[in-house]
């Protein structure tokens, strides 16, 4: 009797420790998790896209120094010139910082690596073009060389810069989405491991105090009743900190990132298209081709099947209106649409419907743009696309991305809530679950003494 005592007193001992270490395991890769998602996975991803984003505005803002500097400064715009060469500074400054964190972030990865290696030469190429450009138009009569730079500059941007730059969004974010396969993967395994372990745990402590009972004569064990009562908390502790872990990383994943992801694609376009429009007002020669790319974005932006660039605005309110009357009734794809169907959070789906407002407000300023230029006002079609001033087109274009933000601002906030939440579903539980274990072996080992003292 005392050896079988003794055996059961070990089993419990040993279930107990494995238990410990698998939830201490769990635990500690758990945090690890989420130190990968919050410090590496997501701003790997939202880095890339800002560059993407980035290139274009430089592009744009280049283009808009060209249009308002007028001839060798005569005839400047003042205020739109002013308004370009500081947001020319700051895309040129937001590349520079987005390298460097994408080359960090590429290491060990060596197609990530060379890509990177690539925009950092290519982008130092692009700035000497876009510099040589403001130079030429700098003199008297240098504009078709100016011109001539600049459209050198965005040939190499188009076909090189911005699809390795896509490249890095994707494959970051690719990298992201199967990290969070796997910790999933990880913690479902983990949860039914505790599980196991802890009902064999409660078993064996269970046939301890049915043991006693029959041999003793004794209903219950008070220490082997509290050692069970500990060990089934602890397991309680444990699932949740495991299933929490998981739902909380499928909340800061599907959730909150998707967004974020397909809004700052959405962004990163947005921009590439204000940058045509300014392209289709500074290059006469090339304007069909970037009417065409212009309304190409429009449609990866909010896609309407048949639409021309003519109609596409018109259109846009049509099916928008469709939509208002029946949310359900979705006559367009894109990143607006792939946002709208992703809506979870509270004010997230209000935010997003004055963003697709916001944009048609810009579209229909599009179709004005283009109307001046149709009647041979161009003077006026380049003061009303690149002015800031209340009414005109950058301005309500900066209005679109203050709405964009708002949406992106909603997911980010539950981005951090989620990933502060998991933290928390950790750090909260894991010292209860191990205390709690320790104290159902040294319970038992009370409980069994005074039996084990009446075989000496």
């Amino acid at each position: 009797m005392p050896a079988r005592l003794r055996l059961l007193r070990t089993a419990t001992a040993l279930l107990a420790a494995t238990l410990t270490t698998l939830l201490l395991v769990a635990g500690l890769n758990a945090l690890g998790t989420w130190d990968t998602v919050a410090d590496r996975d997501a701003p790997r991803t939202t880095s890339a896209a800002g560059l993407d984003l980035a290139l274009n505005d430089m592009d744009a803002q280049a283009a808009n120094m060209l249009l308002s500097s007028g001839d060798a400064g005569e005839g400047r715009l003042g205020t739109p010139y002013e308004k370009a060469v500081g947001l020319y500074g700051d895309a040129r400054r937001d590349i520079g910082h987005a390298l460097r964190t994408l080359a960090v972030a590429a290491q060990g990865n060596p197609a990530d690596e060379k890509t990177v290696e690539s925009l950092t030469d290519g982008f130092a190429e692009y700035q000497e073009l876009v510099g040589r450009a403001l130079e030429n138009d700098r003199r008297e009569g240098g504009k078709a060389d100016a011109l001539a730079d600049h459209r050198e500059a965005t040939d190499l941007l188009q076909r090189r810069l911005l699809p390795w730059a896509r490249t890095l969004v994707s494959s970051n974010n690719d990298a992201f989405d199967a990290h969070y396969a796997s910790a999933r993967t990880t913690l479902t395994g983990q949860l039914a491991a505790v599980v196991a372990l802890g009902v064999l745990l409660l078993a064996v402590l269970g046939v301890l105090q049915w043991y006693l009972a029959r041999r003793f004569r004794r209903i219950l064990n008070p220490g082997v009743l509290a050692a069970t009562v500990c060990a089934l908390a602890a397991v309680i502790l444990g699932g949740q900190m495991l299933s929490a872990s998981s739902e909380h990383l499928r909340v800061a994943r599907r959730d909150a990132f998707d967004s974020i992801v397909a809004l700052s694609r959405a962004r990163a376009i947005a921009y590439d298209a204000n940058a045509d429009e300014s392209r289709y007002l500074l290059d006469p020669e090339r304007r069909h081709r970037y009417e065409r790319a212009f309304l190409a974005k429009s449609q990866e932006l909010y896609g309407v099947e048949g639409a021309t660039i003519s109609s596409y605005a018109t259109d846009l309110a049509t099916t928008w209106q469709a939509y208002e009357a029946d949310n359900a009734d979705l006559r367009f794809t894109g990143e607006f649409r792939r946002e709208l169907d992703n809506i979870t959070f509270a004010g997230e789906r209000a935010a997003a419907e004055r963003t697709v407002e916001a944009y048609a407000v810009y579209q229909r300023d599009d179709r004005t743009l283009r109307d001046l230029m149709a009647r041979g006002r161009e003077r006026e079609a380049v003061e009303f696309g690149i002015s800031w001033e209340p009414g005109m087109s950058n301005a309500h274009f900066g209005a679109w991305m203050a709405t964009l933000d708002e949406v992106t601002d909603i997911n980010r906030e539950h981005f951090a809530a989620a990933v502060r939440d998991g933290r928390s579903a950790v750090s909260g539980r894991l010292a209860w679950e191990c205390g709690l274990l320790l104290a159902a072996v040294l319970l038992t080992g009370l409980g069994l003494r005074p039996r084990l003292a009446e075989f000496r």
